[in-house]
This record gives C-alpha cells, sequence and structure tokens, in this order.
C-alpha cells in the first residue's frame, strides 16, 4: 500500500498551491462582479455570481478539500470527484459569466496588454471557434471518461501525483468544454436548439456502460482497491457497485433536469428567461466595446 499513501501525499502537498490559485479567481471574480454591478447591474445577477461560486466550491470538493483523500481507498470518492468536475460544476461555472467578470476584474494594463490582443489575435480565434463547436466538445468529454476509466490507466493516475492532477485537468477542462454549448455563457449568442437536447441524451450513453459495468459486474474492475484500508467496512466489489451506481444516478439526473428545461424554453420561446438572454446579450457587447473606459473608471 506503499504508493497510496504516497499519491495521497503528493495530493495534499498540491491542494495548498490549489487553495491560492482559487482564492486568487474568487477574488478576482468578485472584483470584476462589483466593477460590472456599477456599470451595467443586470449583466450578472447575484444569483449567476452565486452559481460562479458554488462551482468553485465544488472543484476545490473535488481536487483539495479533506472528503478528496478517501480517493485512494473508495471508488465511490474517487467517482464523486469525477462527477463535481465534469457533471456539475462547470455548468454552474458557466452561468456565473466568468469571461467577462474575470476580465474586468483583473488589472486593467494586464488586460490592455496581454488578454485583449490575445483574444483578438485570429489564431485564437479560430482555435476558440473549433473549441466550442458541439461535435469536438461531446468527443472530448467521451474520450477523456472512457480513457481513464480504462484499468491501467485509471491505476496509475492513483500511483502518480503528477498523473492524477493531469486525470483531474483533463476531467474538468472537457467538462468546461461540454457544458459550453449547453450554456452558451457570455461571449456566445443564446440559440435554443433541440439538438442540443439530442446532445445531452447521447452524452449519457458512455456513462451508462461504464456504469453498468461497474453495478452488474461480478468481479472487482479496478484491482487497486483491494490494497484500501476498507472504510465504512465496504468490500472492493460492494465500494465498486456504489461509485457505478452514483455514476448512473447523478448522470442520469442532472442531463434530465437540464434537457426539461432546454425543451421548456424551446417550447416557450418568448419565456422571460429568453428575454433576459437578448438583454444580458446586448449589455454584454455594450461592456465589451467599452473595454478599457470600463476599466479606467476604476
Amino acid at each position: 500500500m506503499p504508493h497510496l499513501h504516497h499519491g495521497a501525499m503528493e495530493s495534499f502537498q498540491s491542494a495548498i498551491l490549489l487553495d491560492v490559485t482559487f482564492v486568487v479567481i474568487a477574488l478576482v471574480y468578485l472584483r470584476g462582479w462589483l466593477r460590472l454591478r456599477s456599470t451595467s447591474p443586470k449583466l450578472i445577477s447575484a444569483r449567476r455570481a452565486g452559481s460562479f461560486f458554488l462551482g468553485m466550491f465544488l472543484i476545490w470538493a473535488a481536487l483539495a478539500s479533506p472528503v478528496s483523500g478517501f480517493d485512494h481507498e473508495l471508488l465511490t470518492a474517487h467517482m464523486a470527484g469525477h462527477l463535481l468536475l465534469m457533471t456539475l460544476a462547470p455548468p454552474l461555472i458557466w452561468l456565473g459569466a466568468p469571461i467577462i467578470a474575470l476580465r474586468n476584474g483583473s488589472p486593467r494594463q494586464f488586460v490592455r496588454v496581454v488578454i485583449d490582443p490575445l483574444l483578438r489575435w485570429p489564431p485564437v480565434q479560430r482555435v476558440g471557434r473549433s473549441l466550442g463547436q458541439p461535435t469536438f466538445c461531446w468527443l472530448s468529454a467521451a474520450a477523456a471518461l472512457i480513457v481513464w476509466h480504462v484499468p491501467a490507466i485509471f491505476t496509475l493516475g492513483l500511483q502518480s501525483g503528477t498523473w492524477h492532477m493531469i486525470e483531474h485537468a483533463s476531467f474538468l477542462a472537457s467538462g468546461l468544454l461540454f457544458w459550453w454549448p449547453v450554456v452558451e455563457p457570455w461571449p456566445s449568442v443564446s440559440r435554443p436548439d433541440l439538438s442540443i437536447v439530442v446532445y445531452l441524451f447521447l452524452a449519457t450513453l458512455p456513462c451508462d456502460i461504464i456504469a453498468g459495468l461497474l453495478v452488474f459486474g461480478d468481479r472487482v474492475v479496478y484491482s487497486i482497491y483491494f490494497s484500501s484500508s476498507r472504510p465504512f467496512g465496504l468490500s472492493a466489489l460492494e465500494d465498486q457497485q456504489c461509485a457505478g451506481a452514483l455514476m448512473w444516478t447523478c448522470v442520469t439526473v442532472v442531463y434530465l433536469v437540464v434537457g426539461a428545461i432546454l425543451t421548456t424554453r424551446l417550447l416557450s420561446p418568448q419565456s422571460s428567461h429568453d428575454r433576459e438572454s437578448v438583454q444580458r446579450e446586448r449589455l454584454g457587447s455594450a461592456v465589451a466595446q467599452r473595454g478599457s473606459q470600463s476599466l479606467e473608471a476604476f
């Protein structure tokens, strides 16, 4: 079991750096949100800001909280972290319109000299458009899910702190990509489309297959958990079944709820939410055009 303790120690050490990173991002976002509230109060509501901070908290819980230490002891805890990073935190982050808030919260000299020129650079814009394509977003999430659940690769992630961080980073990045076409945060233009409902339905398929193998399999897929200290008295097989059931339930419920919300919007195109989205898009464009002037006011 030494490799488990070594991996856990590396994860604990990286948690300190992650804590500092989360605090900095939260403060920059808060600063940007307060600036926007004084110039465009309706652009990012308090509810949306709360959504962003909740999403950040869930990422912290998956990566740096004491609960994350159970990754090396329980597959169920490991699976919970994956679900936080891919399924729950990303839509909450995007609902908080982080791009415009973080831009306005960053030092204005940094925005002028680095951020704005970089975002206007044609290669970056082309890459951004490619990354935002629903097909690419779906495939990236499916690939991350499938690859990291291959037993040999999964074991590598537990045995190496570096690979464990790469695993978490890939889950978070692919989760953010996956939810981008669904939430369509600023500066995207909101385009309700039935294809996104199909997009969500198809995304459940790889999750269902993996969860089914874990729940109904009669042998332990990840043998590394045979060396676990058996917290809560669960056997390795029982832990595996709990992990599969958690994945199956969480993904199904979240995607079903989001799909129902999108379907309702499609059937009610003149709803108050749509009017809010249009207004928010116009306000966002206005704020982006003001750019430096909005920042100089502070």
